[in-house]
């Protein structure tokens, strides 16, 4: 026995002798947003075990340092597991964490979770910073790590732009703090065929993901609460400084810099602020051979979030964000060195982007939360190609949305738990008519969005979320507005313990925001999406899933005599044939099955691995459906990794990741002389006949983590397009040359990065 004592205190001596950090958690409940009282949450790698307090928080000091895991059990909420935790020793682990009822018939069943909750049942991933820092290539984007997730594709290395099972990029939403805000991405042209801005992506997002608390990813059919989309949504939430510790983080890289600062205002009162200042450049990167076509790229960005609990009027919240970006280009004075059309003209472009928002969360009544959010989001791109005083392109656009949002959510009964609200969000939109830098023309939208889902109050084998959305969208720069009732459901099945079944649907609507609306009638698109997948866990460390998705879309613009659809993205600018009718009808498809793998980082090891077999077409004037230009008919994803973990501290990884896409699709390039004078154009009057190879890249990431006294610094190398393929992005005639050329995207990228945390 007193050999045990002794081993034991031996043990506990060599713990403390370690570095150690603080782990901070707080519990409530999914519905209601009220703390969780009492549940059991214990660390399981180190034996420590403790229950949350009347505010649901529970706190271990002196954690060693390194991957850990926290199991979360209680009588009325069952059995978590928190995967894919690192506690360093220069930062606290602060988990805010939402907790589901549960029946007593799932009440020993394990849920496991990386991290952020969500009200959907079926077509949506969760994002973490964790993830960001250890997936390959990501650059410290989210919407480059979607691109790891079943049924998306990048469309160009340069940006971020994603399909989501055969969609428009243009169809995909970003929100912030549970509203729809502008496009928040630096270079909205990176990557763009004409160079033209993106309505949703960009070089980078804006957002450093310093900054980033729980953040979803949805597809398909979205619950109640989500609206004005039709392919996909990014969920951003930022994260709340730390309310107790200054901590700092400096990271340095080929890029540029990134700065990022949090800590208490008031510590009896337990405000905090976290701040984040970002400056890149890509000089160094043009040094180390990659070729960004002579252009001089640069952006910056400040990001801020301010927190200021309250001991009865709840929670205010105060944030904001903005960003700069430019890309310069300037011909070699030497003609003779002149190579495409491009060294014909100078081109600039500019972009900016702002954000300023406040929240409030406050208990009502003891068994309801009322969330409000308010956010002012603005934009502005001006792209000028010019030789000398003459310009030869010019493309500005500016957007401007007032978003505001109101809901209250918590138990209706001992069945039922409720989450009802309206969303509203005026759209201003200003462009300039084609190539002019004289004649400008403005738009605006209205946006009412009143929702309400219904919820079973306790996981049980049957989970069913049942709701609706009714938006009512109204018209500036014309007569009239539309008015739809979306109905939405989801729901699952345990077969047994390890495997379900789920299921979804939901009516949707989107009005998109570009120059369509001057050259096309104006109204929303919609669809009907549909999923059933079956899921099989072995076991919580692993999971694998099937799911089935249907998409019909309808209410779209129409041509007659040409093969053009607006789900075919950019070039429908050019068309004002386009009219309107009532109820049209199976105007596009997107239809498939998603194999999804998934392994949770254990024991060092990590793999998500998954297909997607998927057709997108549109219906034509012919009343015969054709392959849409995303119609890549496959995505393969394998990412995997390995970390070591030394008795010192270090942490040692290495990770990759192998992406292959279907080509994607196009019109064929034509030219015809006529007196004289050549005419380019493409050949509407056939369907996307071309069919470009198919996009292969590996990436892959190193790096080593090394804990200090006076924090951490981790040195990491990732490479993108490992094999330095050359991936299509478009063809185009160029003018210099006299032919139709085919525009390639990056090669091999190193990233090299050093971060330290103080």
């Amino acid at each position: 026995m007193k050999l045990l004592t002794l081993a034991g205190l031996l043990v506990s001596l060599n713990v403390f002798a370690q570095n150690t950090q603080t782990v901070k958690i707080h519990l409530s409940d999914g519905h209601s947003r009220l703390p969780v009282e009492g549940a059991n949450v214990s660390i399981p790698k180190y034996h420590l075990s403790a229950s949350s307090d009347a505010n649901g928080d529970v706190r271990f000091d002196a954690v060693p340092l390194g991957r850990l895991e926290v199991e979360v059990s209680s009588v009325a909420y069952g059995k978590y597991i928190y995967r894919e935790l690192l506690l360093e020793n220069s930062r606290q682990l602060v988990l805010d964490l939402e907790l589901l009822a549960a029946g007593r018939e799932l009440a020993e069943l394990k849920v496991v979770s990386p991290g952020s909750g969500t009200s959907a049942l079926a077509n949506v991933e969760s994002i973490t910073s964790e993830q960001i820092m250890r997936f390959p290539a990501t650059f410290f984007d989210p919407a480059r790590l979607a691109m790891s997730f079943a049924g998306v594709a990048n469309t160009n290395d340069q940006a971020n732009n994603v399909s989501v099972r055969g969609n428009s990029p243009e169809f995909v939403q970003w929100r912030m703090e549970g509203v729809e805000i502008v496009n928040p991405n630096h270079l909205s042209n990176a990557g763009m065929f004409s160079d033209k801005p993106a309505a949703v992506g960009g070089g980078t997002n804006i957002l450093s993901a310093q900054m980033l608390g729980n953040m979803n990813f949805l597809s398909g059919a979205f619950p109640a609460g989500y609206s004005n989309a039709l392919a996909g949504v990014f969920d951003m939430n930022l994260r709340t400084g730390n309310s107790e510790e200054y901590q700092h983080v400096v990271q340095a890289g080929l890029i540029g810099i990134d700065l990022s600062s949090e800590g208490p205002i008031n510590k009896k009162k337990g405000s905090s602020y976290l701040v984040n200042y970002r400056y890149s450049f890509t000089g160094l990167l043009a040094q180390a051979g990659v070729n960004f076509g002579g252009e001089a790229i640069t952006f910056q960005d400040l990001a801020f979030n301010l927190n200021f609990p309250t001991r009865k009027a709840g929670t205010f919240t105060f944030f904001g964000m903005g960003g700069l970006s430019s890309n310069i280009f300037a011909p070699d004075a030497d003609s003779t060195t002149w190579e495409s059309s491009k060294d014909l003209n100078n081109i600039d472009f500019y972009g900016r982007m702002g954000l300023l928002g406040a929240k409030h969360s406050v208990k009502l009544l003891k068994k309801w939360n009322l969330r409000t959010v308010l956010v002012n989001s603005a934009l502005e791109n001006l792209r000028n190609a010019y030789s000398g005083n003459t310009n030869v392109n010019y493309d500005y656009s500016a957007k401007n949305y007032l978003s505001f949002s109101t809901a209250v959510s918590g138990d209706l009964n001992r069945l039922w738990a409720l989450n009802a609200g309206v969303q509203l969000s005026h759209q201003f939109n200003r462009f300039n008519a084609m190539d002019s830098d004289a004649f400008f023309f403005n738009f605006a939208n209205l946006l009412v969005q009143p929702y309400a889902r219904i919820t079973n109050r306790e996981r049980a084998r049957f989970n069913y979320n049942v709701g609706f959305v009714a938006p009512h969208y109204s018209y500036s720069h014309s007569s009239g507005s539309s008015q739809y009732f979306e109905p939405r459901l989801s729901a699952d099945y345990h077969l047994t313990a390890g495997q379900k079944i789920k299921a979804a649907y939901g009516l949707h609507s989107q009005i998109v925001s570009n120059r369509v609306a001057f050259y096309l009638p104006y109204k929303p698109a919609r669809s009907h999406h549909f999923t059933l997948g079956y899921q099989v866990d072995p076991d919580t460390r692993q999971s694998f899933s099937a799911e089935l998705f249907y998409q019909n879309m309808f209410n779209l613009s129409r041509f007659d005599s040409v093969y053009v659809s607006v789900l075919n993205g950019y070039e429908i600018g050019y068309f004002t044939n386009g009219y309107y009718l009532l109820n049209q009808r199976n105007q596009g498809r997107n239809y498939g099955i998603e194999l999804n793998y998934r392994h949770y980082l254990d024991n060092g090891f990590f793999a998500l691995v998954n297909a997607t077999f998927y057709k997108s077409q549109f219906k034509a004037f012919d009343n015969k459906f054709y392959d849409t230009r995303y119609a890549g008919n496959y995505i393969y994803n394998a990412t995997a990794g390995k970390e070591w973990e030394k008795t010192d501290g270090k942490l040692l990884g290495l990770n990759a990741r192998l992406n292959w896409v279907g080509g994607f699709r196009d019109y064929r390039i034509l030219t015809t002389e006529y007196e004289n004078m050549l005419y380019v154009y493409y050949n509407y009057l056939s369907p996307l006949t071309v069919k470009y190879n198919d996009y292969f890249r590996l990436d892959v990431r190193a790096y080593i983590k090394k804990t200090k006294k006076r924090g951490s610094e981790t040195i990491s190398l990732d490479i993108q397009n490992l094999t330095n393929r050359e991936n299509v992005a478009y063809n185009y005639f160029d003018a210099y040359l006299m032919k139709v050329v085919q525009k390639k995207q990056l090669g091999l990228v190193p990233m090299l990065n050093y971060r330290w945390e103080f």
